[in-house]
């Protein structure tokens, strides 16, 4: 909710234009205008203050870019250790991009990246509970108790999952919706019921589908499908 007055980055922010963080950078180039004059970063906009950005200046969203990424096994998200390799390592874009939350080293599959930082909060916030689907092969054949124990929440250590949707796919094959993602959740499901993860693929993120992604392939989110993003995640896509 706008409430004067605001910070100029969280106006920004609301606004829907672009993240606080990229709303800093655009004040510190002097690119951004409060009635006429150059912003201050931290300065307060009031009712009736009026904000553009300077003349000529190509709008923020006209260079947000969304891709769907195909992660290798093998290649880490962020912060390599040691000799790890990570997207940014295997993978370069005409304009910057980053991920947009996590698949671990030993899993592969979907990943969004984007240098729209405005995304970030909205698809990773539990609270909002988007779909995430995965399909899972485990190293022994699946029990219906083991089905129904998946679906039902997991208790892995101090936390019990939250309800999920179940398929199964092979005998020791199976495709799992989640609405939350605790940090190797899946693995630590299957390992409190007495499986082991043998593969793990990542083919869904809201409507956005791996679809027939090569690893280490992209292709660009746009269009309809882009809409529909967008708007899954509460960003009018038209800002």
């Amino acid at each position: 909710m706008l409430t004067f007055p605001v910070r100029i980055n969280r106006y920004l922010a609301l606004k829907q234009y672009c993240s606080r963080r990229e709303a800093d950078r655009l004040i510190e180039r002097g690119i951004v205008l409060v009635n006429g004059k150059p912003a201050v970063l931290g300065m307060l906009i009031k009712e009736g203050d009026e904000v553009t950005l300077k003349s000529g200046f190509k709008k923020v969203e006209e260079n947000r870019v969304y891709l769907a990424f195909n992660k290798p096994v093998g290649i880490v998200s962020h912060s390599p250790e040691g000799d790890q390799e990570s997207i940014s390592d295997i993978f370069r874009y005409k304009t910057r991009v980053f991920p947009i939350g996590r698949l671990d080293r030993d899993s592969h599959g979907l990943i969004v990246l984007s240098n729209d930082g405005r995304i970030t909060g909205r698809l990773l916030n539990p609270e909002f509970e988007h779909e995430k689907e995965y399909i899972v092969e485990v190293d022994k054949p699946i029990e219906d108790n083991f089905l129904k124990k998946m679906g039902a929440g997991v208790r892995i250590g101090d936390y019990v999952t939250k309800s999920s949707k179940i398929r199964t796919i092979g005998p020791k094959k199976f495709g799992i919706i989640l609405t939350e993602g605790k940090k190797r959740q899946i693995r630590k499901m299957c390992l409190a019921l007495g499986y082991n993860v043998v593969d793990l693929k990542r083919t869904r993120i809201l409507n956005v589908e791996l679809g027939n992604l090569k690893p280490g392939e992209h292709r660009e989110i746009k269009g309809e499908e882009l809409k529909i993003f967008l708007s899954a995640i509460g960003i009018n896509p038209h800002t």
